[in-house]
């Protein structure tokens, strides 16, 4: 699919990106990045991310760590000036970098996310338990009984909440048709690969 795109990333972008057409909108005024929460630990700030759309640095810009620390605060698209999508487009190279396997190593937010979805469909709900045990141990035990040790006073508010059960490690709640939500996540995505088959999906 690629091929299509050769030395135009730009229009790749446009055709598969999440609200892509408005990277060439942008006019690298900075306000996102001084407004983003996160903006000091973005290796590449979401303006200089267009601007390298727009050079044709596919490698650089689907490979880079910084489209996954968005958090959707969306202070970006309150003061953009020209009012760019840009939470929007962040999550949309994100997405297609998982796509394109080109996601940078061990990146946490996509493991998290990864984790997540897998916890979520194998009940069609989070099992918060399995799921906080998954992320502590994700690197390792020595990590995991670190973190854990870390973070006890959360898990114990949690379970006075009532938000996380160890019962739940025996197996956990579902939802009524289990069967019927997981059919109809497997027709979303085959409508998904569907749409992104076609040319300038």
């Amino acid at each position: 699919m690629t091929e299509n795109y050769r030395n135009n990333f730009l229009k790749e972008v446009e055709a598969n990106v999440e609200e892509g057409e408005w990277v060439k909108m942008c006019m690298q005024c900075g306000v996102c990045s001084g407004s983003c929460p996160l903006g000091k630990f973005w290796d590449h700030p979401p303006q200089e991310l267009f601007m390298m759309i727009r050079a044709g640095k596919r490698d650089q810009v689907l490979g880079s760590d910084s489209m996954w620390m968005c958090t959707s605060c969306y202070n970006c698209i309150v003061r953009c000036p020209r009012e760019l999508p840009i939470t929007h487009i962040m999550h949309g190279l994100a997405h297609y970098a998982k796509r394109q396997g080109l996601v940078p190593a061990n990146q946490p937010t996509a493991k998290f996310a990864q984790k997540f979805w897998d916890n979520l469909m194998t009940k069609g709900r989070v099992n918060e338990f399995k799921l906080g045990l998954s992320l502590y141990f994700m690197n390792g035990f020595g990590e995991g009984i670190k973190v854990a040790m870390k973070n006890q006073k959360l898990g114990m508010n949690m379970l006075k909440a009532k938000r996380m059960n160890p019962k739940e490690i025996m197996g956990g709640h579902t939802v009524e048709d289990l069967s019927g939500f997981q059919q109809a996540i497997k027709k979303a995505a085959e409508l998904e690969d569907a749409r992104i088959a076609q040319p300038g999906g």
